[in-house]
């Protein structure tokens, strides 16, 4: 590996073009992460406006929410650089190899969380702009520098930064917090551990490499699958409660209840192969993960929905 410029280096003997530049600044900012994110801001923003909110604030919020979890997740590149070169899922990002230099990822954290802030701001309120900016804080003290590498309780409460979107959205809207975004709140605080618990099964060994105290590096399967289980369990009964908050119509309940019936037989499942004493791969933890994911994004989009319905 040579130099291929002030910012950047790559793996064979071309020089970087600007292409591999801006690839590598925006790999840092997590793309795949922020899409989750920007999935549970815009329902709620339909949900807070009773319809289709102004498209100018859609936009504001939407970059504005972007740019601020890109801003988190470039600090979180920075400070987990170390772990991300022992991890086989990881060591292809731009840290580990080495294609930008710490203190210019720092800055670049930085800028967008300036610019993040004055856009949510200027263009919602300030509210927002500091809610996004809370959850930035949480994501890198609390989650990445406190809890990460300290906890098997890590997912649990590290998660909460990952919560904050139907709040910014609502607020954006309204400029006030209400119950539905809080029942919203928590139905990606409880949703975060299964997803993130089947996924660290798939991945146990790189954890343990890297010394991360993931729950199933450190407790048995059939433990692990219990927890899943109830943490499945409160996202749905949680998810209903928007119900009877929001006043929706009979969409809203009917999508929550029947994804969650789904996500809960997949949980149950899960349970039933490490009871069953499978091995890591046996178990099929990413069906778990991969609906997960699924359920997440229809019921918000069941949430936008129903009020142009009903």
């Amino acid at each position: 590996m040579r130099p291929a410029g002030p910012d950047v280096t790559i793996d064979d003997d071309r020089p970087a073009t600007f292409g591999d530049v801006v690839k590598a600044y925006v790999s840092l900012t997590k793309p795949r992460i922020i899409e989750l994110l920007l999935v549970t801001t815009a329902p709620a923003m339909f949900l807070a406006a009773g319809g289709i909110p102004k498209l100018t604030l859609v936009l504001v919020t939407m970059v504005g929410g972007m740019l601020s979890a890109g801003s988190a997740n470039v600090f979180n590149c920075v400070l987990d650089r170390d772990i991300d070169e022992v991890m086989r899922r990881t060591r292809r990002r731009p840290m580990p190899r080495h294609q930008v230099d710490t203190w210019k990822a720092v800055v670049f954290g930085a800028v967008l969380c300036i610019v993040s802030s004055l856009i949510l701001g200027l263009g919602a309120n300030w509210l927002s702009a500091g809610l996004a900016l809370a959850a930035n804080a949480f994501y890198v003290f609390i989650y990445t520098m406190l809890l990460k590498r300290r906890t098997s309780q890590n997912i649990v409460w590290g998660g909460i930064a990952g919560c904050f979107p139907p709040l910014i959205g609502w607020t954006s809207v309204t400029g006030a917090v209400a119950w539905p975004p809080i029942i919203l709140f928590l139905v990606v605080f409880f949703w975060t551990p299964p997803h993130t618990w089947a996924l660290a099964f798939r991945y146990r060994e790189d954890y343990a490499a890297a010394e991360v105290p993931m729950l199933p590096v450190v407790m048995d399967a059939v433990g692990v699958c219990w927890r899943i289980l109830f943490y499945s369990v409160l996202t749905v009964a949680t998810s209903l409660g928007l119900w009877p908050a929001a006043h929706t119509g009979w969409l809203y309940p009917a999508i929550a209840g029947g994804t969650g019936l789904v996500f809960i037989w997949e949980a149950i499942q899960l349970l039933v192969r490490a009871r069953a004493g499978l091995t890591d791969a046996q178990l099929k933890p990413m069906r778990l993960f991969h609906w997960s994911n699924s359920y997440l994004a229809l019921v918000f989009i069941a949430a936008a929905i129903d009020p142009l319905v009903f």
